[in-house]
């Protein structure tokens, strides 16, 4: 599966913005998908992923809500009451489901990802 990654911009803070990664191929229902961010001068970090169920960082709890849709093979990321901390570019992230799940949280459980979108927060 390949993955592409849209729906990034300026944005104002307390604004929302909505993030889609569409995958390419026919298996798309076989594998999880994660949303990750690296902002400049900082590691990639997890924000959200949607295994059996959905999981959020801290940081992002509350605010950002990560769904699929099968049938389109698109995965989004709603972002909600965004703060310039929030400045990233955005990674869609896919692993087969017969991986490990245990560390879901970090990149390296991830071996499909996207290129990237650039989200900036204005304050």
């Amino acid at each position: 599966v390949q993955l592409q990654a849209s729906g990034g911009g300026l944005v104002q803070a307390g604004g929302s913005l909505r993030l889609s990664c569409a995958a390419s191929g026919r298996t798309f229902s076989s594998y999880y998908m994660g949303w990750f961010r690296q902002a400049p001068g900082r590691e990639r970090e997890f924000v959200a992923t949607m295994i059996r169920s959905t999981y959020y960082a801290d940081s992002v709890k509350g605010r950002f809500t990560i769904s699929r849709d099968n049938a389109k093979n698109t995965v989004y990321l709603q972002m909600n009451s965004v703060k310039p901390e929030d400045t990233a570019v955005y990674y869609c992230a896919a692993a087969p489901t017969y991986y490990s799940t245990t560390y879901y949280y970090t990149p390296a459980a991830y071996d499909i990802w996207g290129q990237g979108t650039l989200v900036t927060v204005s304050s």
